[in-house]
């Protein structure tokens, strides 16, 4: 290259970093052939990308095809890259076939850049066709092709194919092991995840360790995931974001939340999957109020909460009654233009249900572009608990006609609804068709509650047949409905059968409070000090009873006998007296 054509050099070079029409850049290409500027390779591999960035995959190839004096897989590998790294993956194969059928002599790292392609589309027929072409050609014995493979077949899904490749590499890379691992987690196959990590010969990378705490998390290996955390705190240099995300993950699936508070509290940056991973987690081991407050902090972090962690937070606030949050976060949602998608639709039905607001329920569970049978059991569960058994029944119905099937929890809130409703004949029905018409097999809780629906309608005995008839050996809630019919209907010689029961196979307080409560209504006096004795010899004592108030939207839970704010203990108690004399004047 002469120093004359260095200024036209640097022109054309500029040029191909620009938006170009197809006039404009024929003009340029002239100019790139007609002045020599093409025996600059580094001109080459820029205009390979230009091509790929601004052309269909005919027209790139076959002008850069024009241009070449002596074919150079690298150019055409630049192509394929820029290709694959677009909207249309698939157009990298097609340059590829383009190499094929002008039998220019691709070389080995063609494959694993094709095979890239081929996973970002789910190419597996193109995939399959690449694997035979690198065994004809030789090319099958690279590892890095051989990884290709793997990772291919495993994001199509074929996971014998990725495992049958594994097998038959002699040489494996922590890549090898890696990609088989995580393909083994996609497909669901946690155990053999960790089988094969047990089995790895090379120190593992971050993605190894990653997928591997993700397996840990979905069976519950809570020892296997300590030991990586203590392989992880060896290495300080790794545990950055990605991994302490993982980490923190695996305790929440674990249900181990203490672990997976100290973890979070240690990360020194944090997402929002880092909060969403912990909210999620203590909203799912029944801390809602811990949820709250660390939503709260998240909010004072500075950091947006976004789709996937509002539908938890709206869950904890359901479970708390904590309505002027809950409000508070629809409104947020409103405001910030947030997909309102069948998640958060379904937590809003959910909480506006458990509020009382049934009609907001409602409202927003028909303003719903699209519900699942999820959103279709929060508003039956909301019906049947303000006892609304008719309404409930005709949703049902609506359902049933839309397409959707029910499942085991549809089943337990339509029959709650007829049971707080009395509506026993529709209850009957409702039970028999499970299994005739939807193919549910009734399971405890189902039974559960038509004790109670024939309980609270005064058909004790036929409960109890029902209970003697059950495929399954009842459990303390299916007794302690019997325990309530029977105090309702003030049998205490069938409560008397039923103690037998209690006594040989349980040990919750609540049935035996339940049984005291029956023998004080039929002044038994003497059998209460034996059911007290009873619980002694058992170890059996009564939670104390809880209320939660939110205040300034947050939400404060107080125990029976406890004094939690004694500075305040004054105040709070006139307010209790004060609350008790209008209660007095208005009757309750």
């Amino acid at each position: 290259m002469t120093r004359a054509s260095s200024p036209l050099k640097t022109i054309l070079v500029t040029l191909l970093q620009e938006p170009l029409k197809v006039q404009s850049f024929a003009q340029v290409h002239c100019l790139l052939l007609t002045s020599g500027v093409t025996q600059d390779f580094s001109v080459l591999v820029m205009l390979a990308e230009f091509l790929a960035s601004s052309q269909s995959p005919s027209s790139a190839y076959f002008t850069l095809k024009q241009t070449l004096i002596f074919p150079n897989p690298f150019l055409f590998n630049s192509l394929i890259t820029v290709f694959t790294q677009t909207s249309s993956p698939q157009s990298a194969f097609v340059v590829y076939k383009y190499l094929v059928c002008d039998g220019f002599s691709e070389d080995k790292s063609t494959y694993p850049l094709v095979l890239k392609s081929c996973a970002k589309f789910s190419g597996i027929k193109e995939a399959r066709q690449i694997h035979a072409a690198a065994t004809k050609l030789g090319f099958l014995s690279d590892i890095y092709v051989q990884n290709a493979l793997i990772h291919v077949y495993g994001l199509c899904n074929c996971y014998q194919d990725a495992g049958i490749m594994f097998d038959q590499m002699l040489v494996r890379d922590v890549i090898s092991w890696s990609c088989l691992i995580s393909v083994c987690v996609k497909g669901g196959l946690f155990g053999d995840a960790l089988s094969l990590f047990s089995q790895m010969d090379v120190d593992p990378n971050i993605t190894t360790l990653v997928s591997v705490l993700v397996a840990c998390g979905r069976i519950g290996e809570l020892s296997m995931g300590r030991s990586i955390h203590g392989l992880l705190l060896k290495n300080a240099a790794i545990l950055g974001l990605i991994v302490g995300n993982a980490l923190l993950d695996m305790y929440v699936k674990c249900e181990s939340m203490d672990e997976a508070r100290k973890v979070f509290e240690d990360l020194p940056v944090k997402d929002v999957v880092t909060w969403t991973s912990v909210i999620s987690g203590l909203v799912q081991c029944k801390q809602s109020r811990e949820a709250l407050d660390v939503f709260h902090a998240m909010q004072a972090s500075g950091m947006e909460p976004d789709k996937v962690v509002l539908p938890s937070v709206l869950s904890a606030c359901a479970s708390l009654g904590a309505l002027d949050c809950g409000r508070w976060i629809h409104q947020y949602i409103e405001w910030k233009d947030i997909e309102q998608d069948v998640h958060i639709g379904t937590a809003l039905v959910d909480l506006y249900a458990k509020c009382g607001c049934l009609e907001m329920a409602l409202n927003v569970f028909h303003g719903m572009i699209y519900k699942n049978v999820l959103s279709w059991n929060a508003l039956l569960g909301g019906l049947a608990m303000h006892e609304h058994g008719k309404v409930a029944l005709s949703y049902f119905d609506w359902m049933v006609r839309t397409g959707l099937k029910p499942n085991d929890v549809t089943f337990i809130a339509t029959l709650g609804a007829c049971s707080h409703s009395g509506l026993v004949e529709e209850g009957r029905h409702l039970f028999a068709s499970m299994l005739e018409l939807y193919d549910v097999t009734p399971k405890i809780a189902h039974y559960g509650c038509m004790v109670d629906l024939l309980g609270r309608s005064g058909l004790v005995e036929e409960a109890y047949e029902l209970v003697k008839t059950m495929p399954m050996r009842p459990d303390v809630l299916i007794w302690g409905a019997m325990l309530s019919a029977c105090k309702t209907s003030g049998n205490v010689q069938l409560s008397q059968q039923i103690i037998g029961h209690l006594e040989l196979e349980f040990s919750d307080s609540g049935v035996f409070v339940l049984l005291s409560n029956i023998y004080a209504a039929n002044e038994r006096w003497g059998d209460i000090p034996m059911l007290r004795s009873l619980m002694r010899k058992k170890g059996i004592k009564k939670e104390p009873g809880s209320s939660v108030i939110e205040l300034d939207g947050r939400a404060h839970e107080f125990l029976v006998g406890e004094i939690k704010y004694p500075d305040q203990k004054e105040e709070i108690l006139m307010i209790l007296y004060i609350l008790e004399k209008q209660m007095q004047i208005d009757g309750q």
